[in-house]
């Protein structure tokens, strides 16, 4: 395509040629940038050594790996969707107009946690779903929620899984150096609001409530990316020449008669 319109569908960037009769559409781990292409922050986070506790889980669960992950990943991206449209205003209901529910009582309780976060600490709202990139480090990702909490500016990474997880620390790190870069603020804090936490309740000094954390790193914000810096190495070294996959298709389609 000599041409080509850029345009967001479903979190996918679309290309769209300059007379609308063809897509396409790049591997979703890579952002645009500039004409060039960025992989994203999770996607070299993918080469972070996972260590034995993944390889007994591996083991544990077999061949029900990828159905648990891929079921886990979707519980996720619902949960962020329900507290983005949270953020943005709208009202949301766990039954339907009939009176069924409509969604699984696991996930509206996962949302109802990050409800009672934002009820409770009332932070001042700066943007959700942020698109952030690094020219540096030549990453991009997208941050869940930059907002202040008592007068400092957070970056904060929604997490539904069962286990908080090093790489953790990373993404939400290299966000801050992230959005630093693109927006010459500095990060005052790095969270991860863990909707899944073990927490009984609140408790002084800390942000928490019943079942959910405002986790932040033990290590320094200097160290996080330190080893984020040596995994993006270990990336470079094993795609040297790594660049999204693109996929093609026409826009319409009509059955000649």
């Amino acid at each position: 395509m000599k041409k080509s319109n850029i345009k967001k569908s479903y979190n996918r960037i679309l290309e769209i040629s300059e007379d609308s009769k063809q897509i396409t559409l790049p591997d979703s781990r890579y952002y645009r940038r500039n004409g060039k292409y960025y992989p994203s922050i999770t996607y070299v986070l993918s080469y972070y050594p996972k260590g034995k506790h993944f390889q007994d889980w591996l083991k544990k669960v077999g061949h029900s790996a990828d159905w648990i992950v891929k079921k886990a990943s979707e519980e996720g991206t619902l949960v962020h969707e329900m507290c983005e449209d949270y953020l943005n205003g709208k009202e949301l209901q766990f039954l339907s107009e009939s009176g069924n529910p409509k969604y699984n009582p696991d996930i509206w309780q996962m949302f109802l946690k990050f409800v009672d976060f934002w009820e409770t600490y009332n932070p001042t709202l700066i943007e959700t779903e942020v698109h952030i990139f690094s020219d540096e480090l030549k990453v991009a990702g997208t941050c869940d929620l930059i907002c202040e909490i008592d007068n400092e500016l957070w970056i904060i990474d929604l997490k539904t899984s069962n286990h908080l997880q090093i790489t953790y620390d990373l993404q939400t790190a290299v966000y801050g150096k992230c959005y630093e870069e693109c927006y010459g603020k500095k990060i005052n804090r790095f969270g991860v609001l863990w909707l899944k936490s073990s927490k009984r309740g609140p408790k002084e000094g800390v942000i928490q409530g019943k079942g959910w954390e405002l986790y932040e790193s033990k290590r320094s914000h200097k160290d996080n990316l330190d080893i984020f810096i040596t995994v993006k190495k270990l990336f470079d070294l094993e795609n040297p020449r790594h660049s999204p996959s693109f996929t093609e298709f026409r826009t319409s389609a009509k059955r000649n008669l």
